[in-house]
């Protein structure tokens, strides 16, 4: 019994088993067809998109003349949607689906739906340099210019730089030559030589105002060439010859200027220097006379002194008789020397008159005070000098009138 309840049980599971397999198995069939028929679809959508796009050519055509620049970079060299792609850095794939924007993919791996995704814009991020065409501009005083530059922007949104504007670069490239001629048209023409920075930095300023709802950022500006009217280039040459040769002479002037004022402060300086060593001379000759009077004085002093010592000595007055005697002798005969008129004596051929007369001068200091005076002798040692030499005076004196 429990054999045929084991039987029956493995026969009922046999079934159920076989069952399962035809349900898998249907499956299986399923899927195939479904994949077949997916994998067909796609086919036939893909020879329909080409049918489309070769029977579309004159309205593929039609549509790049319309939309510029801007369409036909974007239709030539766009990646095909190959289901599977890979972003390179810095580039941002601006995707539509059925004609609708979808999303931007980033650098990397990226996947798409075959036919419904299609890649419609290539962005790069990268910084962008574009050479603004030369153009003609009019300065404040009336002056044209031919003028160039080179711009340097940058993509910050790809979305509004795909779908704000036509061509951005175009349209920047236009918003920078008009925002140049009106930055231009308020400066003079020496002005745009010397602020060219700020030129440059108004410039920038302008564009990035109006391209910010453009998703793009101008990063500089720079002036490349300015091209003046010959008649205007050989007018600045005269004007800066001619500002050299002021310069010159302003130089030229200032040292001179500067040139005899230091001519002058040196007389001042030599003129003062003099003055203060013919001060100190005199000073010092002044104080050498002083100091040589009063040596001469002090000296004479001594003399006197030591004349009166001698005279109170014994046999003085003979030896101051011969001393005065001589002094007289000398002092005629340097009187008679000296001078252009010749004096001679009554008698010049009698010598001993002329000792005899010396010895009378002398006579009148024989009359020494007694030698018991000797303590007033040194006191009126000093007049009897002064008598002797007044003495010797009255008769030089009376010998020359004589």
């Amino acid at each position: 019994m429990w054999k045929r309840a084991g039987k029956a049980g493995s026969i009922s599971g046999g079934v159920e088993i076989r069952k399962e397999r035809l349900r898998s198995g249907h499956l299986e069939r399923l899927l195939c067809s479904a994949s077949r028929w997916f994998r067909r679809s796609l086919w036939q959508w893909e020879m329909l998109a080409r049918s489309v796009r070769a029977s579309g050519a004159l309205l593929l055509r039609g549509s790049v003349q319309a939309s510029g620049r801007a369409a036909r970079r974007a239709s030539s060299g766009l990646p095909r949607n190959t289901v599977v792609l890979f972003v390179p850095q810095q580039e941002a794939w601006v995707v539509e689906r059925m004609g609708r924007f979808h999303r931007i993919l980033e650098p990397g791996l990226n996947i798409l739906i075959p036919v419904l995704d299609r890649i419609r814009y290539v962005q790069s991020l990268k910084e962008i340099v574009i050479n603004v065409p030369e153009q003609s501009a009019v300065t404040l005083d009336n002056v044209t210019l031919q003028i160039d530059g080179v711009l340097y922007l940058r993509i910050m949104d790809p979305y509004k730089a795909s779908y704000g504007v036509e061509d951005p670069e175009y349209a920047v490239t236009q918003l920078a030559q008009t925002t140049m001629r009106s930055e231009l048209g308020k400066l003079s023409l020496d002005k745009v030589f010397r602020e060219r920075e700020s030129l440059n930095a108004n410039i920038v300023d302008a564009i990035n105002q109006a391209a910010d709802c453009w998703g793009i950022r101008c990063l500089r500006y720079e002036i490349k060439d300015i091209h003046v009217p010959p008649r205007v280039k050989e007018s600045m040459q005269m004007q800066v010859e001619a500002e050299r040769r002021k310069r010159a002479t302003v130089l030229e002037s200032e040292g001179t200027r500067e040139s005899a004022i230091n001519v002058a402060e040196g007389k001042k300086q030599a003129q003062i220097l003099a003055s203060e060593a013919e001060k100190a001379e005199q000073i010092n000759q002044a104080a050498g006379e002083a100091s040589a009077v009063l040596a001469k004085a002090k000296a004479k002093a001594e003399a006197i002194r030591i004349l009166a010592a001698a005279l109170t000595q014994h046999n003085g007055d003979a030896a101051a008789s011969l001393t005065v005697a001589e002094q007289y002798v000398s002092a005629f005969s340097k009187l008679a020397k000296d001078s252009n008129t010749i004096l001679l004596p009554s008698n010049p051929g009698d010598v001993t008159s002329m000792v005899a007369q010396a010895m009378g001068v002398y006579g009148a200091l024989t009359k020494a005070p007694v030698p018991g005076a000797q303590d007033s002798v040194s006191s009126r040692s000093s007049r009897d000098v002064q008598s002797t030499d007044a003495s010797l005076d009255e008769e030089l004196d009376r010998v020359k009138l004589s």
